[in-house]
């Protein structure tokens, strides 16, 4: 009889490798893919030598290793919308849009066409089964300090059924000790930080030179509206921040709003930055349909932050308005992700439009 095939995103890295060294072991005739997604020189992603790690892992395993370039994808569904969301006053999250469009969309694509019936990453999270309804359901990775469901809210009932996440129960350390033990080549290989096609993390810098006719200088102003300071452009602040101002203030003052059409940015005092909930679009529920009105549940803001105490106030389309429990929460940053937990149950997520007026 013949075995169900799952193709294995492979990044080069030591938790997509031990993600197929696992799928190998459960009996699953694995394919592994790789895919070219930065341009070349660009960022840390899908280099050459990621793609020799991979090719590598694969030969010591066992099973074929292809590369796809998916580069076109990559730019229209990542990149160009990283540029204009930081353009327009944003600040956005691409990993969460990549697994969307690409790792888990246009990839699984390319796997059926493979005969895969499923597809495996090295993401750190858990696909469960609600023992209520039966559904699937989405949960926190085991190793908490690496859980990765933030940026995977997006998944519905389909995808779920389909995904594996491999090394979902274990800790990193137990990654790192299952690659050694196995002899893998990537065992000890460092991990990539920051946003993966970003050359030395210079956000504002890529966007500069991705779009330098769109930078526009302006001032930097309180909430009374006095000029405090100027700035090149609105793409090189997120609320919240503090560091980099460069303005001339009696007490320390945060970003508090960016507007991008009049290419100002609004600084005020820590107290006013507290919001009273968020209005999130864009969202996405793993069930299907969103809970009903007063569903409580932690919204998490960012990734790595801990959950906030909310309460969904309403839902419609896919629009939420959110309300923080103590009436007052942190400030919310236009662009992110807000996603919502029940326990280490992703419920569902959207995209932050903005604070809960």
């Amino acid at each position: 009889m013949s075995r169900e095939r799952v193709v294995v995103a492979m990044s080069g890295g030591v938790d997509s490798a031990v993600a197929a060294a696992r799928c190998v072991a459960a009996g699953w005739e694995v394919v592994g893919i790789s895919l070219r997604l930065a341009p070349d020189g660009a960022g840390s992603c899908c280099s050459l030598d990621d793609f020799h790690d991979a090719r590598a892992t694969a030969d010591r395993l066992g099973f074929p290793h292809y590369v796809f370039d998916l580069r076109d994808a990559f730019a229209r569904h990542v990149v160009r919308p990283f540029v204009a969301e930081y353009l327009a006053g944003r600040t956005p999250n691409p990993c969460a849009r990549c697994n969307e469009h690409v790792k888990l969309g246009l990839l699984w694509e390319r796997a059926r066409e493979l005969g895969a019936t499923r597809l495996a990453t090295g993401h750190y999270a858990r696909v469960g089964t609600d023992p209520v309804t039966g559904r699937h359901c989405l949960r926190a990775a085991a190793d908490a300090t690496k859980d990765q469901s933030y940026f995977l809210f997006m998944l519905d009932q389909a995808a779920l059924a389909r995904t594996l996440f491999p090394v979902g129960e274990l800790a990193k350390a137990e990654v790192r000790a299952a690659a050694r033990a196995l002899g893998l080549p990537v065992a000890d290989k460092p991990e990539s930080m920051g946003v993966c096609f970003v050359p030395d993390g210079d956000v504002a810098g890529f966007v500069e030179r991705a779009a330098p006719d769109a930078v526009r200088p302006g001032p930097i102003v309180d909430e009374a509206g006095r000029v405090l300071g100027r700035h090149a452009g609105v793409h090189g602040f997120t609320v919240g921040q503090r560091r980099g101002l460069r303005i001339a203030a009696d007490a320390p003052r945060y970003v508090r709003a960016l507007d991008a059409a009049r290419a100002t940015v609004t600084v005020a005092p820590a107290a006013r930055l507290r919001a009273g909930g968020l209005v999130a679009r864009e969202t996405r529920w793993v069930a299907g349909t969103p809970p009903p009105a007063g569903t409580r549940f932690g919204a998490r803001i960012r990734h790595r932050h801990p959950p906030v105490p909310a309460r969904l106030l309403a839902a419609a389309g896919d629009e939420v308005r959110v309300a923080f429990a103590a009436g007052a929460g942190p400030a919310v940053t236009p662009g992110q992700a807000a996603v919502f937990y029940d326990g280490d149950r992703v419920l569902g997520g959207g995209w932050i439009a903005g604070d809960l007026a």
